[in-house]
């Protein structure tokens, strides 16, 4: 038999595969291994075909193939979300599991994929975003949050629970080794961000939300404290995968947090969200100093003892400068309290420095002096110097002066140690108190739809001392172009929500299933199914 290919009389057979190939071109010759079928006593077996397996000779056989292709993928996926080592072949090893050793090929198999990272980070308790993973396998969050979900039941696991502290230090680490971040700040920044995220879980910012839009808010208004350009709120969204609007929405609720602290602080009252920002040092200290207060410790206030020369020390230092100044000499004023060898005023008493005269003519000629060595120009520029270095310590606050980081907060803590912390305010869940306002709300349009089928079922019995009949006297004494003008606004006052509550209502449905908002199940049960 020739070689289809180059005609050549040259085919030999290959002891491995079976199949006949050419010594001149190398071509496997096609439909070589075909094996005639056999007939039983229950009719033919076939002995081509079997399950696993579409032929034989030098081609991969199609689970071979499969198997490697989706080994490769598990490869390249991993690769991409920095998994290398050990989670690698736990992951392999899940997919095993569940597919029963047969992987898988499709748009469902990087999906199983990215759920199986999921699970194998989140049981060492590591951060690993489902939007992070959702943007390299290129899949939707809700359609990987489904699949993580089956792989958890059908493994029978139990995952512990996100670890807000763990994704901010993650996203701060990689923003320092990208040199984003000076190294002398990337640890006060770590403190204070900590300290930031566990107060923002006491007052309930990250309850039943997701988490990484208030990791995004707290990255950057510590980057603002502590003096790092370039970090806007934008950027940072992208960072953690989250969208910039909840984002937005989380930095806003932790500056009205920060004002809520800021009341009790002798200015609080003139602290706004506006200028939350220039007044969180003094916020945070105020947190910091509250955290470290000794509570449950009653004394008598007459049982309190200080060191008053100690207090006056303290005070009277100038050894810490806020502003570098080589030409201007550190002075310590405490120094007049210590105790020093020889003769000195601090020997001298009241009778002593009375006993001390100094005649005017000696007092005149040490002046005159001082005047000829510009002793007093050098005084003059002396005390600007400290005057402006005063203004200038005043006004500025460098987050080394009032950020200590030495409280429990700043250190990862577990809910229920984080609950029982003080920070000044102990707030209602954000939620909760948008579902009070809902249902009040609700309420509120549900009397005034009780109020408006009542005037037209009964327009004889209607409340004479009502609002909208007072409204409506009063239009009568206004010319034409002003009550059409008022019929126009309230026929703008009056929203879908309002016809919706009024159909139920006809309907005989209770208020108090409606104020649960349920409209479209309302509507299903007493609406379309009556008619």
């Amino acid at each position: 038999m020739p070689c289809y290919r180059c005609g050549h009389r040259s085919l030999t057979r290959d002891d491995v595969s079976g199949g006949l190939v050419c010594e001149s071109c190398g071509t496997v010759q096609q439909f070589d291994n075909y094996q005639a079928a056999t007939w039983g006593a229950d009719g033919p077996q076939g002995v081509l075909i079997r399950v696993g397996c579409s032929g034989t000779g030098s081609v991969l056989s199609y689970r071979d193939k499969k198997i490697f292709e989706a080994n490769k993928l598990i490869d390249d996926i991993t690769f991409k979300l920095d998994l290398v080592g050990t989670k690698v072949s736990e992951i392999k090893s899940m997919i095993n599991t569940i597919t029963e050793g047969e992987f898988g090929v499709g748009d469902w198999f990087p999906v199983l994929i990215g759920a199986c990272a999921y699970v194998v980070v989140r049981s060492d308790n590591k951060s690993l975003p489902i939007a992070e993973i959702g943007d390299v396998i290129g899949r939707d969050v809700h359609e990987l949050g489904r699949m993580i979900t089956r792989v958890v039941d059908h493994l029978d696991l139990k995952l512990p629970e996100f670890d807000i502290v763990t994704s901010f230090e993650k996203v701060l680490r990689n923003l320092s080794n990208s040199g984003r971040i000076d190294n002398d700040k990337v640890k006060r920044m770590r403190e204070q961000g900590v300290f930031l995220i566990q107060c923002a879980t006491k007052w309930f910012l990250t309850t039943g939300r997701r988490p990484l839009p208030i990791v995004a808010a707290v990255l950057v208004l510590v980057a603002e404290l502590n003096g790092v350009p370039g970090m806007k709120i934008e950027e940072m969204a992208r960072k953690v995968h989250a969208a910039v609007s909840t984002c937005k929405s989380r930095y806003r609720e932790l500056l009205e947090s920060i004002v809520k602290v800021a009341q009790a602080l002798p200015w609080g009252k003139d602290v706004t969200v506006k200028n939350a920002v220039k007044n969180a040092p003094f916020v945070l200290r105020h947190m910091e100093m509250k955290l470290m207060a000794k509570h449950g410790r009653e004394e008598h206030p007459g049982s309190a003892k200080f060191d008053l020369e100690k207090v006056v020390r303290q005070c009277l230092r100038k050894d810490v400068e806020y502003s570098i100044d080589e030409d201007v000499t550190k002075y310590d004023d405490s120094q007049y309290f210590e105790v020093q060898n020889g003769s000195s005023f601090n020997h001298m008493g009241v009778d002593d420095l009375d006993k001390l005269q100094l005649s005017h003519e000696c007092l005149s000629m040490a002046y005159n002096k001082f005047l000829e060595e510009d002793g007093f120009g050098k005084y003059v520029e002396v005390t600007e110097k400290a005057q402006r270095r005063k203004r200038k310590r005043d006004l500025e606050l460098h987050p080394t002066e009032w950020w200590n980081g030495k409280t429990e907060l700043s250190k990862k803590l577990l809910l229920k140690q984080i609950l029982d912390k003080d920070v000044g305010l102990n707030p209602m869940p954000p939620s909760f108190v948008n579902g009070l306002l809902a249902v009040e709300s609700r309420r509120a349009k549900i009397n005034a739809a009780k109020s408006r089928i009542r005037k037209i079922m009964h327009p004889c019995s209607a409340d004479l001392n009502d609002s909208s009949e007072i409204s409506i006297l009063e239009d009568l004494h206004e010319d034409l172009h002003a009550r059409r003008k008022r019929r126009k606004t309230q026929a703008k006052d009056i929203d879908w929500e309002d016809f919706v509550i009024e159909t139920l209502l006809l309907h005989q449905v209770k208020g108090e299933e409606i104020e649960s908002g349920h409209y479209n199940t309302l509507l299903d049960l007493h609406v379309f199914n009556s008619c």
